[in-house]
């Protein structure tokens, strides 16, 4: 009789336990490893991969097999690399895409055919409002977010004549009109330059015509490394001071920048001093993994991963179990690496963001130091134009 009671509730609590995947589940990940902004995906890439390899190639204990396919910076190539995911691996889980115009041509068509996009990266206000979706995460932040803080730091601490520069697409367009949400004072110029230019003398010559107090840009990668370099060139560097959001002073931009940056202020909603348990023990793995201190990008893609094992984890390793599964990711149930982590009814995050000032260490290198905060739980600007 014992035995019996004693297998009708070993029988009952597996029944009650969500049942585990026996296949791998598939994540597609489309992303830039190419072109000069070509480490911006490997960062998401590595991040993304650090926490499978952490899980023993599992999130929330459930085996995932990761697809990784360069978009070089293309949206068509983006749209032809999601779409042989879908039909011919069976992906039910997306992720991966660092630029604006390669989400906007890529995301739109991925959701409505239910499959899950969860981005580590791109942010575009479309998506955060009129085009919102439900089957649409973003982990990292919109577009507008930093370049927002930087507006509110400015015009905190007095600037009054600020000249804006930023690349002609998408998100350097959501940039500066972040920026000018929260800074009031005279914008000097504003400029759009080329997406992936690399010469700035007209800009640079301009920009000294207008004599601003103060410089914001946006311009990440490759186009953040020539223009920092170019100002310093200029000399402009020892007249007019530069802030921008973290995505032109990421940790491997520095390394190539070098004391032309130093000094700058940037705004994040990451950085590896942030004093968390998670955080530590997440640069402490990075360094030792891929011998680097990892960006605000890997942070973004190993925060994505756990959202993803989180939800994988509450539906037995099924995104096929639509609604459970947004549920899950809707609840962000995982320990991120910022801390204080959620939700806005758009799927976009809540969270704190930092002012951070580029230094130069004892050894000669070069890095972010948190220096405080600009906004806590600080949520989007197009919520409330989504519909779901």
């Amino acid at each position: 009789m014992k035995v019996t009671i004693a297998a009708y509730a070993l029988s009952a609590s597996l029944l009650a336990a969500p049942v585990m995947a026996t296949e791998p589940v598939k994540i597609g990940m489309v992303t830039t490893l190419s072109t000069k902004a070509g480490y911006l995906g490997e960062e998401i890439r590595d991040g993304f991969q650090l926490a499978i390899d952490e899980g023993g190639g599992k999130l929330g204990g459930v085996s995932v097999e990761l697809l990784v396919d360069d978009d070089g910076r293309k949206p068509e190539k983006g749209k032809q690399i999601a779409n042989r995911y879908i039909k011919r691996d069976g992906v039910k889980i997306m992720t991966g895409i660092v630029f604006s115009n390669v989400a906007l041509a890529v995301v739109p068509k991925v959701v409505r055919g239910d499959v899950f996009y969860i981005s580590p990266n791109a942010g575009p206000s479309r998506l955060a409002g009129k085009e919102c979706d439900k089957n649409y995460f973003n982990v990292a932040w919109q577009n507008d977010n930093l370049a927002e803080a930087m507006g509110e730091y400015l015009q905190e601490k007095g600037y009054n004549n600020v000249y804006l520069l930023a690349p002609n697409y998408p998100s350097g367009k959501d940039q500066l009109a972040g920026f000018k949400r929260f800074y009031k004072g005279r914008v000097a110029g504003e400029v759009y330059t080329r997406l992936g230019q690399s010469d700035y003398a007209a800009e640079l010559a301009s920009l000294r015509a207008a004599k601003p107090d103060a410089v914001f840009f946006f311009l990440p990668g490759g186009m953040g490394i020539n223009f920092i370099k170019q100002y310093a060139q200029a000399n402009l560097n020892q007249e007019i001071p530069l802030f921008g959001p973290a995505f032109s002073f990421d940790q491997r931009l520095l390394k190539a920048v070098g004391d032309a940056a130093v000094g700058v202020h940037n705004t994040s909603q990451w950085n590896w001093d942030l004093d968390n348990p998670e955080n530590r023990r997440f640069v402490a793995a990075f360094r030792k993994t891929y011998g680097r201190t990892p960006t605000l990008y890997a942070s973004q893609g190993y925060d994505a991963a756990h959202l993803i094992g989180s939800a994988l984890k509450a539906t037995g390793g099924d995104p096929g179990k639509g609604d459970a599964f947004r549920k899950a990711l809707e609840s962000a149930d995982f320990s991120s690496v910022r801390g204080k982590f959620s939700f806005g009814p758009n799927h976009h995050p809540v969270q704190d963001i930092y002012v951070r000032e580029v230094v130069k260490r004892e050894d000669g290198s070069f890095t972010n130091k948190t220096q405080g905060k600009v906004f806590s739980d600080h949520a989007d600007a197009y919520v409330t134009e989504c519909r779901m």
